[in-house]
């Protein structure tokens, strides 16, 4: 049986709820009716259902793109060699060597430090040595010239009995061209009796461009007693204070020992002039 014809003006009258039209009629009646007809597609379930399969395609299609991309990266690193899993593992290797490191160098840093503690500990233990050597060394020398002075008195080495200057000794002073002068005088060999006398000093040097001497007397100051007098069996020394005059450069300085004992002999003795430190 064959189907019922449709006739589409029929329903579209019967879906927009227009019970009554015709077709027929002036020309305005016909462009509504068009606009009518043309709403009725609009809303029609056709028309519904085609616009939802277009928003899934175009969904569906987002998706493989999507897909399709992450693929071709994926392949691209396959075709490099790229392993995720090994590149997880290679970097925890990495890390782990950084760790490691890190811990090395805090380690070597502790070294550093205890080894510059321990050099400064034995730089001051050297420090401290070398004032004890220096203090020994000082020590040994004091005893080295105590000893050779007093063999100078009980055996000098030209075996001469009698007076002699043991020591003669210039150092400058607090005050301007003000020297110390320390002597020390021995008696050798024989000590049987006690030998007095005095000491004369005597400086030669030149003074605007002549020869030029000083008495002891002459270089003192005016509270300084310009009398030197000894009296001593082995040895006896002496500290003086001279002042030189302005414009007059030392050369030598003569020591005239004096002796007021019977059968000992006086003495001359001249040195050039040097000083030595304090």
């Amino acid at each position: 049986m064959m189907p019922k014809p449709v006739n589409l003006v029929t329903y579209a009258a019967e879906v927009t709820g227009l019970r009554h039209f015709s077709v027929a009629g002036p020309p305005g009646t016909i462009r509504s009716l068009r606009l009518q007809t043309d709403q009725v597609a609009r809303f029609s379930p056709f028309q519904l259902h085609s616009r939802g399969r277009v928003a899934m395609t175009r969904v569906l299609l987002t998706g493989l793109i999507a897909v399709g991309v992450y693929l071709v990266f994926e392949f691209g690193r396959i075709q490099a060699n790229y392993n995720i899993v090994d590149a997880g593992q290679e970097r925890q290797v990495y890390v782990d060597r950084i760790a490691a490191l890190d811990a090395e160098i805090i380690s070597l840093k502790q070294a550093v430090a205890l080894l510059e503690t321990h050099r400064d500990i034995d730089r001051e233990a050297y420090k401290d040595v070398e004032i004890s050597l220096g203090t020994l060394q000082a020590k040994i020398q004091e005893q080295t010239d105590a000893i050779a002075f007093y063999r100078g008195i009980v055996s000098p080495s030209d075996g001469a009995a009698g007076l002699r200057v043991q020591n003669l000794k210039l150092t400058r002073a607090k005050s301007e061209r003000a020297y110390n002068v320390r002597l020390v005088l021995v008696q050798a060999l024989k000590h049987d009796r006690r030998v007095s006398g005095n000491v004369g000093l005597i400086i030669e040097g030149v003074q605007d461009g002549n020869e030029t001497t000083y008495a002891l007397s002459q270089l003192l100051s005016d509270k300084s007693d310009s009398t030197w007098a000894f009296s001593f069996r082995y040895f006896q020394d002496f500290d003086r204070e001279i002042v030189l005059p302005d414009g007059f450069t030392p050369e030598r300085i003569k020591i005239e020992v004096r002796s007021r004992t019977r059968s000992v002999a006086s003495i001359e003795e001249i040195f050039s002039w040097t000083t030595s430190p304090g």
